[in-house]
């Protein structure tokens, strides 16, 4: 992987606003191929590499 790219994060899609090879989880910091990204969260613009992530964040948002 290259190059950090920088999206929009949509309600079912992403919006490419950087070209880019991947963008980082913002819990785990692990790289996220574009091909492979799921999870992401609409509000906080953020991706999380699994649903496990996105759990963690949620989870944290609820304390």
């Amino acid at each position: 992987m290259k190059k950090l790219a920088k999206l929009e994060y949509l309600p079912n899609n992403f919006k490419i606003i950087e070209k880019g090879d991947y963008v980082l989880c913002a819990i785990s910091g692990k790289q996220i191929p574009l091909d492979k990204l799921n999870y992401w969260n609409v509000k906080d613009q953020e991706a999380y590499y699994s649903y496990k992530e996105a759990h963690l964040k949620k989870e944290r948002n609820n304390d």
